[in-house]
């Protein structure tokens, strides 16, 4: 796992500042700039965890089912929906009574490709990040998860679904709840325009889509916001350069302990972020020009002008992907 990189702030600084501007050259890409990215792999896989169609289904009648959670009134799709790029729109997702998380809930699409999961870091995969909201009380609130393992038993779909993904004589078990939901996320890819022009469809992006990567590049955003995933791939603190005015949420420091962790958080993968909304771990930025605009200011110290900010945009744009409608649709249990 990968600590915050002291290189990320120097790349930042390195680079030459965004001139802006029309023209043909504004729009033309140089290819030096692509080599810090990557199209997106069709499945996220796991050594300790195959992917399989059985226990895909079964972590798909997981996901959608409300049986996971004490009132049974919410599933895993209520803070993640699949038909809405995996977020729900909110600055806090509503848990169990009503009760409000105190971080946005982030997209399960293409997460599993992440260093780590939650903002924190505190779960490695998405297997073990599956089954923490099914037991916070906040969340799901099941009170155990020895009574999740007796709600799913008394279902015979499940108990069917389990021995046909895991096999044994016990398979219907907290820890293959994880594997199976974990096993579906792993599937949860969406490519996009961006990936057709790293693979040489030089037409897959738009002419201001190409001049927004220039000044996306130009500004440094790539030494964070980088991969296949675009970000997900390290920690940072948040306001490097000019300190964030919200600092009630340590951070990664509430897990590690360590000093140097406070305000440090998962940089977040752009993809699909023109569909995510609201941003950052508090959902604290409305739209999208204001969360580029306040990252340049505090992490890079630039007050970028309107028509920067729009260019990035534009850019981002082209990180918007196809979910994959008929791998997500519900079914029968």
């Amino acid at each position: 796992m990968r600590k915050v990189s002291a290189l990320c702030l120097a790349a930042v600084l390195v680079v030459p500042a965004c001139t802006g501007g029309g023209g043909r050259d504004a729009a033309r890409i140089d290819p030096a700039q692509l080599a810090a990215f990557a199209p997106l792999p069709a499945a996220m896989e796991s050594p300790t965890n195959p992917v399989g169609e059985e226990k895909t289904d079964l972590g798909r009648m997981l996901y959608y089912d409300t049986r996971l959670s004490r009132d049974q009134d919410l599933s895993c799709n209520s803070c993640h929906k699949l038909d809405a790029y995996g977020v729900d729109g909110r600055q806090f997702s509503v848990g169990t009574q009503g009760q409000l998380g105190v971080r946005n809930s982030p997209s399960v699409y293409n997460a599993a490709g992440q260093v780590a999961q939650f903002w924190d870091g505190r779960a490695p995969t998405v297997e073990e990040q599956a089954k923490g909201p099914i037991l916070n009380p906040v969340e799901m609130a099941m009170p155990s998860a020895e009574a999740v393992v007796t709600r799913l038993e008394a279902v015979p779909a499940y108990r069917a679904a389990f021995k046909r993904a895991f096999g044994g004589s016990d398979p219907v078990t907290f820890e293959n709840v994880g594997l199976a939901i974990g096993a579906f996320e792993r599937r949860l890819t969406t490519p996009a325009p961006w990936d057709r022009f790293l693979l040489g469809d030089t037409a897959a992006l738009t002419p201001a889509e190409r001049k927004g990567f220039n000044a996306f590049a130009a500004n440094g955003c790539q030494a964070c916001h980088n991969g296949a995933l675009v970000g997900g791939a390290l920690f940072q603190r948040i306001g490097v350069v000019q300190p964030w005015p919200d600092r009630s949420d340590i951070g990664r420091a509430a897990i590690t302990h360590a000093a140097a962790d406070t305000l440090v958080f998962k940089v977040p993968s752009l993809r699909n972020v023109e569909r995510t909304a609201p941003y950052f771990h508090k959902g604290t930025a409305a739209t999208l020009p204001e969360a580029v605009r306040l990252m340049a200011r505090h992490q890079i110290g630039r007050d970028l002008t309107p028509e920067q900010v729009g260019e990035i945009v534009a850019f981002l744009h082209a990180l918007t992907g196809e979910a994959p409608a008929a791998y997500v649709a519900p079914r029968g249990q």
